[in-house]
């Protein structure tokens, strides 16, 4: 049975090109799921730790700086900062009203961390939906590299075309397990996504309660 140095050898430089794309997609693949799920692990963690933490603080500032030392991901700390932040004076960000104001920045906030969550996403569903594709030309043009071989040949068997053919095959079946984790991954990244994003929307509806009711003592 062929090794990989056997089957590479046997390439063209197309079906080269192919194989060293797909590993590149599923080096790409799995350090994204390494680092991805790290990630979105610890913002939940965060998360179900800093927002309690925050609301039982005498103060604002008290509870920022609970934020600002359990928050490592820094998903919670700008959606704080944007709500008691002060538009510059003489500016149509400052003309608004106040509620008008601090629903912009919240907004604005809560955008660039979903943003900065949602990251790697378009890699993930790129590989997902083209490498089984990648696989299946490299497949195709396999099969029609070894038919013009066994033509100049020849001589035809069922030996000299199931070989070649077998091995076209192969790439069909890489492109398939490049894919595989990258949908799978895709779709639970997506859902943490989501359940952080809803977190943070309420944090950042109840922040802008907070600001607008004009909590005593926000500076404490």
């Amino acid at each position: 049975m062929p090794g990989l140095s056997d089957f590479w050898a046997g390439r063209d430089a197309i079906g080269r090109a192919v194989l060293a794309l797909l590993l590149a997609m599923s080096v790409a693949t799995w350090v994204l799921i390494v680092w991805k799920g790290w990630l979105l692990r610890r913002t939940r963690a965060d998360i179900a730790r800093a927002v309690p933490a925050f609301w039982d603080a005498a103060g604002v500032a008290t509870g920022r700086a609970r934020l600002a030392a359990l928050d490592r991901e820094r998903a919670l700390l700008p959606l704080l900062d944007a709500a008691l932040a002060q538009p510059p004076e003489g500016t149509l960000e400052g003309a608004g009203r106040a509620a008008a104001q601090c629903t912009r920045r919240l907004r604005d906030a809560l955008q660039r961390v979903v943003e900065q969550l949602q990251a790697g996403q378009v890699l993930l569903a790129s590989v997902g939906s083209t490498a089984p594709f990648v696989g299946l030309f490299g497949t195709v043009w396999g099969i029609y590299h070894a038919l013009a071989g066994i033509a100049g040949a020849g001589r035809v068997g069922i030996d000299q075309v199931a070989g070649p053919v077998g091995e076209a095959l192969i790439m069909t079946a890489a492109g398939i397990a490049v894919a595989v984790p990258a949908v799978l991954a895709f779709n639970v990244f997506g859902q943490w996504v989501a359940a952080c994003e809803a977190e943070l929307e309420g944090f950042a509806h109840d922040l802008r309660a907070l600001v607008l009711d004009g909590a005593p003592e926000l500076a404490r």
